[in-house]
């Protein structure tokens, strides 16, 4: 067997992590990529969808998810740098604070489900309601497995599998779980933010708002005829 293949040369930098999750994170990254440009699609064939679509949906449940996620990543970074440091209880316990951060997520996320049910935003005919729920149930699953990934590591760490020299599956599950940090902080401003330019009135309607758009101004140099 040649063990030289698989040592890579002296004062070449390291990868964290695997080729697995690479590929993971290579598969994760282009459904998503995918998912977005689907979303500029439909953004572009179905403006009005888009222009009230914010409004429509808690905000402040996006916010919090927000916050929560990028805790939750920071506390996966101060993992890794204690694992690094050899102090695998302190790594195990960031590890904890980082899954508890995933766990919260889950359930602002099921309460916004919850209130979207209860404020009448489904997906039947609109197209930003329908890409709200792609998007955010997708990345619901990939959240899923992130603290799968996360409990996996907790478990070894516990159990004195990695330490400062050897602790490549402690990498790999933050790796991933930095990579569905991202994808969030994408979908945030796509869905809570952004509205389309599609549509020139000068009114921006909320669902229910039936008020007429204001005709253009008439051109103050231009002759009055009639």
């Amino acid at each position: 067997m040649d063990l030289a293949a698989n040592v890579a040369p002296v004062g070449a930098p390291a990868v964290p992590g695997n080729r697995g999750i690479w590929v993971g994170i290579l598969c994760e990254m282009s459904e998503f990529a995918l998912m977005f440009l689907a979303w500029a699609w439909f953004r572009h064939g179905h403006p009005e969808d888009f222009r009230a679509g914010p409004a429509m949906l808690n905000a402040g449940a996006g916010v919090a998810n927000t916050a929560v996620m990028l805790t939750s990543g920071y506390f996966a970074v101060r993992a890794l740098l204690a694992i690094r440091r050899d102090d695998a209880i302190a790594a195990r316990n960031w590890l904890v604070a980082a899954l508890l951060g995933g766990l919260t997520f889950l359930l602002i996320k099921a309460l916004e489900f919850r209130w979207n049910i209860e404020h009448g935003v489904v997906g039947t005919g609109n197209s930003f309601v329908a890409m709200y729920y792609y998007l955010t149930f997708n990345h619901l699953v990939h959240v899923v497995w992130g603290c799968l990934g996360l409990i996996w590591a907790i478990l070894r760490a516990q159990f004195g599998a990695y330490g400062a020299a050897d602790h490549e599956g402690l990498e790999a599950a933050v790796l991933y779980w930095h990579a569905t940090d991202l994808a969030w902080i994408v979908i945030f401003p796509l869905l809570y933010v952004l509205h389309s330019t599609g549509c020139h009135d000068e009114y921006r309607r909320k669902p229910g708002d039936h008020r007429v758009a204001r005709a253009p101004r008439a051109d103050p140099g231009q002759r009055v005829v009639g």
